[in-house]
C-alpha cells in the first residue's frame, strides 16, 4: 500500500512533523497544518514558550498563517489537521474562521473544546478525530512525564 500525498494520513503526518519540532524546542508537542485543494498552505507548532505568548498554540498560528496566505478571515474551504484536540481558545478561533473541516488526532480529555462545549466549533465545520491518535497522544504524554521527573 502506498501513501497518497493527498490523503488524510499524509497531512496528519505533516502535522506530526510540526509536533516533533515543538518537542525539540521544549514546547508542548502539538503541530498543525492547514490544507486547501490538497495543498498545505500553513504549518505551525506550539510556540508559547519561545514567543512568551499564551495564545501561540499551533492552531492559532496556523489559522493566522492560512488567513494571511489566502487574504481572507474565513477558512471555510480549508481543513485543519492538528495532533491534539483544540482547546477552548483555539475552538473559538476555529469557529470565527469558519474552518471547513477539523481533523484532530488525539483527544484532550482535560482541556479539549469538546469537554467545555461542543458548540465552540462552527456548526458547518465537519469534525473527525482519531487518525494517528496513538502516536500523537504518546508525544504529549511523554512530554508531560519528562516534565514531572
Amino acid at each position: 500500500m502506498t501513501l497518497s500525498i493527498h490523503s488524510d494520513e499524509h497531512f496528519m503526518k505533516e502535522a506530526l512533523k510540526q509536533a516533533h519540532l515543538a518537542q525539540e524546542e521544549g514546547e508542548i508537542p502539538v503541530g498543525a497544518v492547514v490544507v486547501v485543494n490538497n495543498q498545505i498552505i500553513a504549518r505551525a507548532y506550539n510556540q508559547t514558550e519561545k514567543l512568551n505568548d499564551p495564545t501561540a498554540h499551533a492552531e492559532m498560528l496556523a489559522i493566522t498563517a492560512a488567513c494571511n496566505y489566502l487574504g481572507t478571515k474565513y477558512l471555510n474551504e480549508c481543513t485543519l489537521y492538528v495532533t491534539l484536540e483544540p482547546c477552548g481558545m483555539c475552538g473559538g478561533a476555529l469557529y470565527w474562521s469558519q474552518i471547513g473541516k477539523l481533523k484532530y488526532a488525539a483527544s484532550d480529555e482535560k482541556r479539549g473544546f469538546s469537554t467545555l462545549n461542543k458548540n465552540l466549533i462552527h456548526p458547518k465545520t465537519e469534525v473527525s478525530h482519531g487518525l494517528l491518535a496513538e502516536e500523537a497522544g504518546a508525544l504529549v504524554s511523554e512530554f508531560f512525564k519528562k516534565l514531572r521527573e
